[in-house]
């Protein structure tokens, strides 16, 4: 360092808002702090406003995902029928409000689908990331096992906790994924389309008070319904509002190494060709209902692309390495401790980008055309490859978690140093 930059200025932070906007982490609307409404704690026979009834919005977001109907809810209060001085604040924030009958509730919610708030919602930004990808790229068992990894190794290795957002979310999560997968070696089914699940939410929050929670969410919802228009519409508000997304793509999408690798692994070639759809078949629909209004045609989310099932790839491997070095980096696990290792980042975008480039150059341009911040990662989220749904190994995931860290150097979350 020179004598000169010890008086440089030192940029200067922003200043931060008294409050901040809100996204829905299970319907995505985006919406103001005060736009908020509140459930009331107790009901009443002889008010009306206060009687036990049917919560259409919360009834019409639970029909979207094959939930039962719920019944003889209590009432909901809006901040705009109470008295400004019955309302309660917290850092400049609506959290709660003083009914007409003196009772105080501070069950949040949504304005638009009526599920309750994280506490934190409006009191720092909604910085929410989201899973996405076609039919059968492994969006399911990515989750689990990057759930997995957060929970049990990258939170510690980053001074945070990763959990999920209520007790009913860590149940299903569970029982219906985590302990299959990593207790009994069963890989996980294909999720059927007309099966929507309500999403998994978890938040990645760090010790350090001063840096907000980080919101991960994963809509289970089965993959043709990103190649599907109508059905994709249940998706769009939260692609639009996310702001870093983790876009899966499978080997098995790309048309010049199916059949090779399909093959060396055993499989008869034309029996699966179909059921994949092409990755730039997927952006095209999941991206043009919002790309083409944004400024120039371009999204500036950060976008992971992430190449799934880098375990099938070690087929492709040779020495000239025509699509993959025998030593490649792809195959070696990468651990980030405290910080986002760049050079680690570097290799391995630099040798998926080339990957890319060669086996699927029209994917690889359109999101050159739509994304303005990409980076590129391959991933194995068991370590190996499962025979008749059956792991064979122990899951030993392989960069599953890299992904994600780079979504967080990327919104200001961690350092990254080279």
């Amino acid at each position: 360092m020179g004598l000169f930059d010890l008086f440089k200025r030192k940029p200067q932070a922003e200043e931060r808002p008294l409050f901040y906007d809100i996204v829905c982490p299970y319907c995505f609307s985006k919406f103001e702090m005060d736009e908020v409404v509140f459930r009331a704690t107790h009901y009443r026979e002889d008010d009306e406003d206060y009687a036990l009834g049917e919560d259409e919005a919360l009834n019409k977001y639970r029909e979207r995902f094959g939930l039962d109907t719920v019944y003889d809810m209590e009432a909901i209060l809006r901040p705009q029928d109470v008295p400004e001085e019955h309302l309660i604040y917290s850092d400049h924030v609506l959290i709660g409000l003083n009914d007409r009958y003196g009772e105080v509730t501070r069950h949040r919610l949504c304005p638009h689908c009526h599920n309750e708030l994280p506490v934190t919602a409006g009191k720092v930004p909604s910085n929410i990331i989201s899973i996405i990808g076609a039919s059968q790229v492994g969006k399911s068992v990515y989750m689990t096992s990057l759930i997995h990894t957060l929970q049990n190794t990258t939170a510690d290795h980053f001074d945070a906790a990763c959990m999920p957002l209520n007790a009913e979310i860590s149940r299903k999560f569970r029982t219906l994924y985590e302990e299959p997968l990593f207790e009994r070696g069963d890989l996980l089914a294909s999720t059927q389309k007309e099966k929507m699940q309500e999403p998994f939410i978890f938040q990645f929050v760090f010790k350090d008070e001063s840096k907000p929670p980080l919101t991960l969410v994963f809509f289970d919802v089965a993959g043709e319904g990103m190649v599907d228009q109508d059905y994709l519409g249940l998706q769009g508000q939260h692609i639009k509002n996310s702001s870093g997304l983790l876009f899966m793509v499978d080997p098995l999408q790309i048309r010049s190494i199916r059949e090779k690798i399909r093959i060396n692994v055993g499989d008869k070639p034309g029996e699966w060709v179909s059921q994949y759809d092409e990755p730039r078949d997927v952006v095209l629909t999941m991206f043009g209902d919002f790309i083409a209004y944004e400024d120039q045609g371009k999204t500036d989310i950060p976008t992971a692309v992430v190449l799934t099932k880098s375990d099938m790839l070690h087929v492709l491997k040779d020495e000239e390495g025509e699509y993959i070095k025998s030593n490649s980096n792809i195959f070696n696990n990468a651990v980030h401790r405290k910080h986002f290792n760049i050079t680690e980042f570097e290799n391995i975008d630099g040798e998926i980008r080339r990957f890319i480039e060669k086996v699927d150059r029209p994917f690889k341009g359109t999101m050159d055309v739509y994304f303005k911040d990409t980076g590129y990662f391959a991933v194995s989220a068991l370590g190996s490859n499962p025979i008749d749904q059956k792991l064979q190994n122990v899951v030993q995931p392989i960069r599953v978690d890299e992904p994600f860290i780079w979504l967080m150097y990327k919104l200001n979350y961690i350092e990254g140093r080279e």
